[in-house]
């Protein structure tokens, strides 16, 4: 079976593609890749300016960063470079280059996520703003009618209430950024119904009261619910739950970062779903790949950036009309 097999009744990876697309049709952004040093993230940086989504602007060893390049037959002609000397140098340097609003977005090279992440929230030269730093997996998933935003996987381990807060507004607003016109939030736990005996279910239905008093905005939320229930109209109507969220939700809220990385990886690894990286919250979006992640998902994740930015740019635009 190829990848043009019909699954589900959609090809795999037919929600990148038109995601893909839809970016292209952006103006490109630049973006400070931190420390490409290996030939996966320096040919993911290189084939995404190829498609004409990003500029990037290479920030770290030049010598070595030349030599992964003629290693694996990249051209880096017209390629900025920011020469650091060591990965976290290059993760500084590439903070700084947000600072002085050379570039609209940062990508993680080959350095360690929390060695990027460090140089983001730094106190005194990081680029936080008043939201909560948070992380969405957009995923293509066989079989789903559009992506699935999951969120918290990969940043907020045990997030609060109020964390939890910020980290739904900003899966909110990528949802809006991706042109998603109905958002429809489900608040993940192993139960529908709300109990003491499970904490997460509390934190469920006091989200869905906040959002209708106005605390979270722009999407339409209902907790707890199981993920049968939030993502199968079939469990939904059999539970007998009846909601414009249940079965029908495209961003889903997990309890804490260990219940979301579970679930994004048997997403992944189990139904053959691909996962798109974004760090939100900061005053730029942040391109998180993986190691694993086909090319495919890491022009997704830059595809990503570019309509947040883009978004970004036309909220900006029309606050000071």
């Amino acid at each position: 079976m190829t990848e043009a097999t019909q699954t589900g009744g959609s090809r795999r990876h037919e929600k990148y593609e038109r995601l893909i697309a839809r970016a292209k049709r952006e103006h490109i952004i630049k973006v400070a890749v931190a420390h490409p040093c290996d030939e996966v993230s320096l040919a993911g940086a290189v084939t995404a300016r190829e498609m004409g989504l990003i500029e990037p602007i290479l920030v770290g060893p030049g010598e070595r960063i030349r030599a992964v390049a003629t290693k694996a037959g990249l051209d880096l002609t017209d390629i900025e470079m920011v020469n650091a000397a060591h990965s976290h140098e290059s993760a500084v340097k590439s903070v700084k280059l947000v600072s002085s609003g050379k570039v609209e977005a940062l990508m993680k090279g080959s350095l360690h996520t929390d060695e990027l992440m460090s140089a983001v929230v730094s106190k005194q030269t990081g680029i936080r703003t008043a939201r909560r730093i948070s992380h969405c997996f957009v995923m293509d998933v066989p079989g789903q009618p559009e992506a699935l935003i999951i969120t918290d996987a990969a940043v907020n381990i045990a997030p609060t209430l109020e964390d939890k807060v910020d980290i739904i507004q900003n899966a909110i607003d990528l949802a809006h950024a991706l042109g998603v016109e109905n958002v429809r939030v489900a608040i993940l736990s192993a139960m529908e119904t709300v109990t003491s005996k499970v904490p997460s279910t509390i934190e469920a239905a006091a989200l869905c009261k906040m959002a209708e008093r106005g605390q979270i905005t722009g999407a339409v939320l209902d907790g707890p619910l199981a993920l049968d229930n939030a993502i199968s109209p079939e469990a939904a109507a059999i539970k007998k739950i009846a909601s414009p969220v249940a079965g029908r939700a495209n961003v889903l809220a997990v309890p804490d970062l260990e219940a979301g990385n579970m679930l994004a990886k048997s997403l992944s690894f189990l139904a053959g779903a691909d996962a798109a990286g974004i760090v939100l919250g900061a005053r730029v979006p942040i391109i998180l790949t993986s190691r694993a992640d086909s090319v495919i998902t890491r022009l997704a994740s830059c595809a990503v950036a570019v309509m947040v930015a883009a978004a970004r740019r036309k909220s900006s635009v029309t606050s000071m009309n």
